[in-house]
């Protein structure tokens, strides 16, 4: 599979970019690497780039694991809480108790993953399990044996998204990652969409074998996941030493070579690296960034479970209210890609996470105002919940980017990818409880707790700007001659990018 042209060509000019960067980096190349790295074509580097496989098997896996996770709001207005004898209160717990594993297994299974010769068969694993879980959250009778399923589904589904964003910082740059994730992050768009549309279409299933339409929208898709799991040992790739068959043997060595250019090797090799995951617990630029991934997680968690209530409740029936979650979708999943495009045009990340917030911050506003009488403001208030999700998709694609692109450390990477998905998968435990049945449809604690983080996530981001930029500037002050005489390369490498010739990306 190919992708466009010019798209391509963009992203060789950041890399040459990257490269003479990288060239005043400690790095442990050998010095054929290095002849190696320079003289290899800027045809070939077009070539290997244009060669994606590995992200259309990311986009699919994430799409069904989107759709695992957020159908239980399309079943929930086709009977699941009548059938179950659940309250309102009783449905928020049910969501919430999904996060609790889901954002403690993430750091763990990130770590395990580093060590992995072959994601394609850990991946495949959870998805298979996950898969099964989700068929049998089907046939469940109670509200207790639908919070257990909840609970062991969030362990098996934590593993996928920090592992995804782990996998594409293995195989591309820095500069090269946040349109790869903005266009696995754009299948959680279309995977709202699909699922409303998936779920319209299964829901006519009801009566068949005596089980409800909502039954069927778990057990169809369930066995979907557990297909599609078998399809993960085969087709996702490993790594490019285990990709000769599509791969020429220099393409190979490119892909692996500028990887080791682009990090700085530290000690953390084997076992439990407690050194990197302490400096990443300690590191307060993740706790911006954190911040501003609440900016996403709280609001999009809560309304994507939400949106079909809140549009059935501008009067149109569940099936025309499945249907109508498809724009909103479908616009986020255009924003994301545009956004992150730019992004890595300019190797830029702020700009471009801050503008999709304040278009929530508009978005929220709207609907805190107007939702009171929401049968009277229709088009005003669909169009605010199009408006919040083209705000919400682009920031997960460029706050995960711009982690990356400031952990040269592959270990400490890899626990950062974790940490921060994890804690920002933590803001849908909240998400899970701002939008109260009791309040529909005005939904006053959901739209304005969603308007709150918006802006501080805008304000996180901009402090994070300035500090970097302050920080860049202090280390310019040294000269890399004077920055040798004072440290050897192994203390260079060891600071990671705290050394005086690491230039934070902004």
């Amino acid at each position: 599979m190919t992708t466009d042209r010019t798209f391509d060509e963009e992203n060789l000019s950041s890399e040459k970019e990257a490269v003479m960067h990288l060239e005043h980096q400690p790095r442990g190349l050998s010095s054929d690497d290095e002849e190696f790295l320079a003289n290899f074509s800027d045809e070939a580097k077009a070539r290997v780039l244009r060669k994606w496989r590995l992200i259309p098997m990311l986009v699919l896996l994430y799409l069904i694991a989107y759709i695992d996770k957020t159908n239980i709001g399309n079943a929930k207005i086709e009977g699941l809480l009548p059938a179950l004898g659940m309250n309102g209160n009783q449905y928020n717990i049910a969501l919430s108790v999904f996060f609790i594993p889901y954002v403690l297994a993430e750091v763990p299974s990130n770590i395990f993953l580093n060590h992995f010769k072959r994601p394609s068969v850990y991946l495949g694993s959870l998805i298979l399990v996950w898969g099964i879980i989700m068929t049998c959250t089907g046939f469940v009778q109670n509200f207790g044996s639908l919070v257990g399923i909840r609970f062991l589904l969030g362990l098996f589904e934590a593993g996928f998204l920090p592992g995804a964003v782990l996998i594409i910082s293995k195989w591309y740059l820095p500069n090269e990652t946040q349109t790869r994730i903005a266009i696995l992050y754009t299948s959680a768009a279309s995977g709202g969409a699909f699922s409303g549309l998936l779920a319209f279409v299964i829901a006519k299933m009801d009566g068949i074998a005596g089980y409800e339409g909502w039954r069927w929208i778990f057990i169809i898709e369930g066995l979907a996941t557990i297909c599609l799991s078998v399809l993960t040992f085969f087709l996702l790739l490993d790594s490019p030493q285990l990709s000769s068959g599509w791969l020429t043997s220099d393409e190979v060595r490119f892909l692996e070579v500028r990887q080791i250019a682009n990090s700085t090797q530290g000690a953390h090799k084997d076992g439990v690296a407690w050194s990197a995951l302490i400096s990443v617990l300690t590191d307060w630029k993740i706790y911006l960034l954190i911040l501003a991934n609440w900016s996403n997680a709280v609001p999009n968690y809560a309304l994507k479970f939400t949106m079909p209530q809140i549009i059935q409740s501008m009067g149109f029936t569940s099936a025309r209210a499945q249907l109508l979650t498809i724009p909103p979708y479908a616009v986020g999943a255009f924003s994301a890609y545009i956004f992150s495009v730019f992004a890595d045009r300019y190797t830029w990340r702020m700009p471009f996470i801050i503008i999709p917030q304040l278009l929530q911050v508009v978005a929220f506003s709207i609907l805190f105002t107007k939702a009171a009488d929401i049968r009277d403001n229709i088009a005003l208030c669909y169009f605010g919940v199009c408006l919040a999700c083209f705000g919400m998709y682009p920031i997960l694609p460029g706050v995960n980017a711009w982690n990356v692109s400031n952990l040269p450390n592959p270990t400490k990477r890899a626990i950062g990818i974790g940490y921060l998905v994890c804690m920002g998968n933590a803001g849908g435990i909240i998400g899970s409880f701002i939008y109260q049945e009791k309040e529909a449809p005005r939904y006053p604690t959901g739209y304005g707790n969603s308007f709150a983080f918006a802006s501080a996530g805008l304000v996180a981001c901009l402090v994070l700007e300035f500090c970097l930029f302050r920080l860049n500037k202090q280390k310019a002050q040294l000269s890399e001659a004077e920055i040798r005489d004072r440290y050897t390369d192994e203390e260079l490498n060891e600071m990671g990018e705290k050394s005086p010739l690491f230039k934070y990306t902004l």
